[in-house]
């Protein structure tokens, strides 16, 4: 599945000029674009606000609000599944 930042153009014109690109070695591809190294202080950072950034969430919510969320998160869940139906399998 293709991220954000690898996105294709939409339009046939567009993709047709950028696999050229790709081809002659003008663009980066994809794969070399994620082998560039990353920024430790910029990693250091994002892995800090990711690790207290659920817990300040929940301490934030009241138990209410916490049930509404996991309420409507488990409403989806199910849905999904009753959507799927038996001949197009289970979506895990």
């Amino acid at each position: 599945m293709p991220t954000r930042s690898s996105r294709r153009p939409q339009d046939a014109d567009q993709l047709a000029k950028h696999i050229v690109d790709i081809a002659t070695g003008e663009a980066e591809r994809d794969s070399e674009r994620r082998a560039r190294p990353k920024n430790p202080a910029a990693v250091a950072l994002g892995k800090l606000g990711g690790r207290k950034g659920g817990k300040a969430r929940a301490e934030s919510l009241t138990p209410t609000q916490r049930a509404e969320i996991s309420r409507a998160a488990a409403k989806a869940r199910w849905e999904t599944r009753k959507n799927a139906g038996p001949d197009k399998g289970q979506d895990r």
